[in-house]
């Protein structure tokens, strides 16, 4: 049997300190990053309280910004368009626009005015407005985009459609100076007489039906400084 003092000091014989010691080593390392991350918050919590109350003045200051510039560019498309419909249709018409900021985007509407009073641009002068104004903003927007993603191609398929004979080459007119301006190539669709374009068109092109229904329609190129001496209707 073992004797009484041994028995003793089995019984006082505590365990290692060692896993409590790394437990607090622990839970102090973890007390510090939350601390760090408390005060990092509350640091970030402070900057996004200090924008919010500047924030109001900001979207006002950048409000009034973005309608000065788009204000600057619009004014010079009022000009524009302005100078197409009355070099065109050769009338007192101005073009006007309207713009307000939206949820941080600048809205735009386009209107007409006749000898300074509002006209509607559908059903006030007609198509021909519309002819106008279609292809300068065509020209205004794919002039804004970028070339390496847009080539500077525009088709106009029947964009003379509401206009009097008479006021075509005056479109053509524009659109050819415009294109080589701004290097873009324009593909023009008409049903008017080939004589109205031939005095701004690089290349003209008449389309007609085959007497033969098997062989489709014939292409014909024409000499531009000849194309007046080709019959005026194209079919």
């Amino acid at each position: 049997m073992p004797e009484k003092g041994e028995a003793s000091a089995e019984r006082t014989t505590l365990p290692s300190p060692k896993p409590v010691r790394d437990r607090l080593a622990a839970l102090q390392w973890q007390a510090k990053a939350l601390a760090e991350e408390r005060s990092r918050l509350e640091e970030r919590l402070r900057q996004v309280e200090a924008f919010l109350q500047i924030q109001p003045r900001v979207a006002q200051r950048l409000e009034t910004l973005s309608t000065a510039l788009f204000g600057d560019i619009l004014d010079e498309v009022e000009r524009n368009l302005t100078y197409a419909l009355q070099d065109i249709l050769g009338q007192d018409l101005r073009v006007v626009t309207s713009r307000q900021v939206q949820r941080g985007k600048v809205q735009i509407r386009f209107g007409i005015e006749r000898a300074g009073q509002p006209e509607d641009i559908l059903r006030g002068q007609g198509g021909s407005v519309c002819n106008v104004l279609s292809v300068g903003l065509r020209f205004i927007a794919l002039s804004q985009l970028d070339e390496r993603e847009h080539r500077r191609f525009v088709v106009l398929d029947e964009q003379d459609c509401w206009l009097r004979p008479d006021l075509v080459p005056r479109l053509m007119a524009i659109v050819h100076t415009i294109a080589h301006k701004l290097g873009f190539q324009v593909l023009v669709i008409s049903h008017h007489s080939v004589d109205l374009f031939r005095e701004h068109a690089d290349r003209i092109f008449t389309l007609r039906p085959s007497p033969d229904p098997r062989e489709g329609v014939r292409v014909e190129r024409l000499d531009v400084d000849r194309a007046a001496e080709s019959p005026s209707d194209p079919y």
